[in-house]
């Protein structure tokens, strides 16, 4: 009767209503049937779920997969543990509009992906032009999870404008290419594309030679061209997702005015990112307020939520954090260890460093304080363990001077780490309660030195487990499954997310006992297709198995060989066509 039999699980359904021990029986991809009773085996691939939880498949509304998906669409960092639909195209970052050398840099930089392994899989593959086509191309891949997308707004301008007068702001696309703009996201929304997404944060910056260190094309847009593209998601019901300009608070309420839906039908809008920081901690409250309040005004407005501490990599200078300041700024506007070793040894250079350094009331991310930062690695060993600052009054020098010194001696041989955010636990069990936000913001695919939260859904699973079994329950634990899967699809609009007879059989199986693991834990793993290592998670014994349209993707923790290989296991799910509700 049933070609897979999932028996004597935890079953959480994804809707929030309360679990039960049962058996799920699944046929041609779809859940069969869901029984308390025994099912029949007989010719049943059996899976024994006893003392673990069976969910639906992981909704990860934000990574940065786009490149990957090309080359390597198992996209098996992610599905490993549980993930089964995976969203790209965010942060103004797709890669189906412009020709391939554009597509590569206003990508790579950003997301540290290096140039050199992108741009010639983007040459070789690259054919498609058009949302339409992109989506045909994406339908032939031999998918592992199930594919949504946005259509970024920086890939959007940059084909129709070109990479130069994109990133001009003196240059307005004239009302051709506006037409040109409105055509191309009207047939991505056609092909069934959630929305679009935006970028206004200036430090996101582009790579290659032509247009090196300026902003991404989104982020030279006026207000009026991003309302007129709105006006389409809005009468459509899809989503904008954006970023706000972090040096500038109060561009938010742009967006903000934007979601309101007074006398008007809302713009669903998802903003990056509500964090508890610890270089301003009034950032989180008043994201809390500015979400209450746009949807008390009849907006459909949700903030990202990092569901663990903010934790950044750096190999010397070389994160995106530094652009926040002109010091670091002017250092990574330069290509090479010469010339940013020039710098760090010029006098004017160091008091300019320092007198940023020491601005405590400017808008920021990073909170500058060396004395927060451990290293890592670094050839001289004595210094391993160790923050900056102990180290700079060991030396008796100003740590701002030393960090400079060890930039020159080692450069990106000086590995270091430090948590920017959400590093206090009553905060975050409280962002991550709160009904205006979805839970996401894993950029995995990106970032592959830097950070590493593939892992997203177990981390936000064991955030709440705690909270229970300390007796202060944030919240239960089918409502955590159902802000991990069927909340976010239905809001998105996609045919995801839920376990019922008739739903497509994604399925994660978790033993919650190895849930007490430190999942913070970073590893080294091939990034299969580009020839190098990432830094990922691991987290054995979680998660023993996952099935994506009813196949087996996951089997005894490890991605299965024919993931990435063969057709069958997930698709690309078009808005529109949901049926959860």
């Amino acid at each position: 009767m049933f070609d897979v039999v999932i028996k004597n699980g935890r079953f959480f359904d994804g809707t929030g209503t309360a679990s039960r021990i049962c058996n799920l029986g699944i046929r041609d991809g779809v859940v069969a049937e869901i029984s308390d009773r025994p099912l029949p085996e007989s010719g049943a691939r059996v899976i024994d779920a006893s003392a673990c939880w069976v969910t639906p498949g992981f909704v990860d509304t934000h990574t940065h997969y786009d490149a990957e998906l090309i080359i390597a669409p198992a996209l098996s960092e992610s599905v490993r543990h549980g993930v089964t639909t995976v969203l790209v195209g965010s942060c103004s970052l797709s890669m189906v509009c412009s020709e391939a050398e554009d597509a590569s840099d206003i990508f790579t930089r950003v997301e540290t992906v290096p140039r050199e392994k992108v741009l010639p899989i983007l040459q070789q593959h690259k054919t498609w032009s058009r949302p339409s086509e992109w989506v045909r191309f994406v339908e032939q891949q031999p998918l592992g999870p199930n594919i949504i997308s946005f259509l970024g707004h920086s890939d959007l301008r940059v084909s129709v404008m070109g990479l130069h007068r994109s990133t001009d702001r003196a240059i307005r696309p004239t009302e051709a290419e506006l037409q040109q703009m409105e055509g191309l996201l009207e047939e991505a929304l056609d092909e069934g594309f959630l929305g679009m997404s935006s970028m206004c944060l200036k430090w996101d910056k582009i790579d290659g030679d032509r247009e090196w260190s300026k902003s991404l094309p989104s982020t030279y847009a006026r207000w009026s061209e991003m309302r007129r593209l709105n006006r389409q998601l809005r009468q459509r019901g899809r989503v904008h997702q954006g970023a706000p300009n972090a040096a500038n608070p109060l561009q938010i309420f742009q967006y903000l005015g934007e979601a309101v839906g007074l006398l008007r039908k809302p713009l669903k809008t998802t903003l990056i990112s509500m964090l508890d920081l610890k270089g301003n901690k009034t950032v989180a409250p008043m994201a809390k307020l500015a979400a209450r309040v746009t949807n008390m005004l009849g907006g459909d407005f949700r903030w990202q939520v990092l569901p663990t501490p903010f934790a950044i990599y750096a190999d010397g200078i070389d994160h995106v954090v530094f652009e926040e300041f002109g010091a670091g700024e002017m250092a990574r506007n330069l290509k090479t260890e010469v010339e940013q070793n020039a710098l760090f040894q010029d006098e004017a250079y160091r008091r300019k460093f320092r007198r940023f350094y020491a601005e405590k009331f400017s808008p920021r991310v990073w909170q500058r304080d060396f004395g927060d930062a451990i290293i890592l690695e670094c050839p001289e060993q004595g210094y391993v363990g160790r923050d900056f600052a102990d180290i700079a009054n060991e030396k008796g020098v100003h740590v701002v001077d030393l960090f400079l010194d060890l930039m020159v001696a080692y450069g990106r041989k000086l590995r270091w780490f430090t948590v920017i955010g959400n590093h206090r636990v009553d905060k975050l069990r409280s962002m991550v309660s709160n009904p205006d936000t979805l839970i996401t913001f894993s950029d995995a695919g990106a970032h592959i030195r830097n950070m590493a939260f593939y892992n997203l859904p177990l981390r936000f699973l064991q955030l709440i487990k705690e909270s229970i079994d300390q007796g202060e329950p944030a919240m239960t634990m089918e409502r955590a499954v159902h802000r991990l899967t069927g909340e976010q699809a239905r809001w998105l609009g996609v045919d995801a997310g839920t376990l019922r007879v008739g739903d497509r059989a994604d399925v994660v199986v978790i033993d919650p006992a190895k849930l007490d693991q430190p999942l913070d834990a970073q590893c080294w793993a091939e990034m299969e297709g580009f020839n190098m290592e990432r830094m990922v998670n691991r987290n054995p014994g979680i998660v023993p198995t996952v099935l994506i349209n009813g196949k087996v993707a996951v089997e005894e923790g490890e991605p299965v060989a024919a993931l990435g290989r063969t057709q069958g296991y997930g698709k690309f799910l078009r808005a529109g066509e949901c049926s959860n509700g």
